[in-house]
């Protein structure tokens, strides 16, 4: 495999740890909103380092998820628990970005939090395999 390529991955994945961190620090300053927001981008960012390992990526977030899905989860290299995971991050990203008036709870964003610590320690578990980090 290319260097480069190893080494965005491990890049990619490191941002995916700092987006953790912070979610956890808006969740404990009661900043839900935020925290659900970092929470996906910390999953959305172990995605791109496991796509970038084949040289592959979207400038939409949709089509970063949907290569994911198509080439990880559908060929059985990751379960589908992860699949729902994107699903529900990315609906609780969307309702604390876009919508007014959105209130995010606690419970949602230490939920969130939880998905995105399983999702990361997935996204390691592959990535230390293929001798990544």
């Amino acid at each position: 495999m290319e260097e480069r390529l190893k080494d965005l991955s491990k890049y990619r994945f490191e941002t995916s740890l700092e987006d953790l961190t912070d979610a956890r620090i808006m969740y404990s300053n009661g900043r839900y909103k935020n925290a659900l927001n970092r929470a996906y981008y910390s999953i959305f960012h172990a995605i791109k380092a496991v796509c970038a390992l084949d040289g592959f990526d979207s400038n939409k977030h949709s089509g970063v998820i949907s290569y994911f899905n198509q080439n990880y989860v559908k060929c059985g290299i990751f379960p589908k628990e992860l699949s729902k995971i994107i699903r529900f991050a990315s609906e609780n990203r969307e309702k604390a970005d876009y919508l007014d008036f959105y209130v995010a709870s606690k419970e949602e964003a230490e939920k969130q939090i939880q998905r995105a610590v399983t999702f990361s320690e997935r996204i390691k578990k592959f990535l230390e395999d293929k001798e990544i980090l």
